[in-house]
């Protein structure tokens, strides 16, 4: 097998990092405790065991068909320009409103740092409305937070507003 042979089956990468993304998420699923979030006989394993499996399903029969000639379409743009680059602006807004829960959501709680993340979310993909977007991102952020906090039973940091919950 020659470099040839591989860049005329370049769909194999997306393969592997399938496989690697499947073998990920079952390791990391069957180490997660069940005591802590188990509600019946589904506990907090069967997703992620699931969706690890079937990664690794679908790599495997991905692999299949590369390996018997099958080729990906080129990509078709129905509404786009494909000659336009990418919104690497929004791209980038977004990715700093998800890491921005992640850096304050211990320091706030969950109900704050969500409210940024949905706002900033609203922020990066155009929104502007100053009044809005705020309230909205709160009220969403605090609906998902006793949704995942009090009916799922999912302990989410509630931070200094613990005490209005």
């Amino acid at each position: 097998m020659n470099v040839a042979w591989f860049k005329e089956r370049s769909e194999l990468g997306v393969c592997v990092v399938l496989l690697a993304l499947g073998v990920l998420v079952l390791t990391d699923a069957l180490s997660i405790p069940t005591d802590f979030a188990q509600r019946g006989p589904v506990g907090p394993q069967a997703v992620p065991v699931l969706v690890g499996g079937l990664l690794i399903v679908v790599s495997v029969l991905l692999a299949r068909d590369v390996l018997r000639g099958g080729r990906g379409e080129a990509e078709g743009g129905e509404d786009i320009d494909l000659t336009e680059p990418g919104d690497w602006r929004t791209v980038l807004l977004l990715s700093a409103a998800f890491l921005s829960n992640a850096a304050l959501i211990d320091l706030v709680g969950f109900p704050l740092s969500g409210a940024i993340m949905f706002w900033g979310a609203a922020y990066a993909l155009g929104s502007r409305n100053l009044v809005r977007d705020p309230l909205i991102a709160a009220g969403v952020s605090i609906v998902t937070f006793v949704i995942f906090d009090v009916l799922l039973g999912v302990p989410l940091p509630g931070g200094p507003l613990m005490e209005v919950f």
